[in-house]
Parts: C-alpha cells; sequence; structure tokens
C-alpha cells in the first residue's frame, strides 16, 4: 500500500492532494470551490486536520487526516466513508499549532 501512496512532504502537499482527491472523488473541477480546514485536538495536542470543501449548492466534501495513523479519510456529504489514503510520509501539524 506505501507503494502508492501520495508523497507529502508538508502542509501545502498535503492540502493540494486532499483539494485533488475530493474533486476527483465528486468530479468537480479542482480549485473551483473553496476549502477550509480546522486542527483536530485530543487530550490538549493536535492530533490531525479537517478539510471541508464547500461544493456547489452549499454541499460540503470532507476529509480527516489522523496524525496517529497517517491516513487521510474522505467522506461524502452524508457522512459516508468513499475512500482512505495511507500516506508514505507524515508533514508536521507543529506549525499550525504554535
Amino acid at each position: 500500500m506505501l507503494d502508492d501512496s501520495p508523497r507529502i512532504n508538508d502542509l501545502n502537499d498535503l492540502r493540494a492532494y486532499v483539494q485533488g482527491r475530493l474533486c476527483e472523488i465528486n468530479e468537480l473541477e479542482v480549485d473551483a470551490f473553496v476549502m477550509t480546514e480546522r486542527i483536530l485536538v485530543r487530550g490538549g495536542r493536535p492530533c490531525g486536520l479537517y478539510f471541508c470543501l464547500h461544493g456547489p449548492r452549499a454541499v460540503k466534501f470532507t476529509a480527516i487526516w489522523e496524525t496517529d495513523r497517517n491516513t487521510v479519510l474522505f467522506y461524502s456529504p452524508t457522512g459516508e466513508r468513499v475512500d482512505r489514503t495511507r500516506l508514505a510520509m507524515s508533514p508536521s501539524l507543529v506549525p499550525l499549532a504554535a
């Protein structure tokens, strides 16, 4: 599985990958919609990022990057998991948490 994993060197690479994959899964044009993100915190420490692509007609497509498993989980607007990607490398959340 790691052979097919995308190479993510930093948070900008992660953002671009998540946005591109959400657009691919949902047949949307890349960069046509705004994507927001939030840091996820567990026990007072950052544990991942929540991404939300704000699509057409107020539809929201989401993904969560779990730092513990270094996995990105992709969800449909109804909350159903539609894809999962394990990353080969893990960017650091330290710049965001500071």
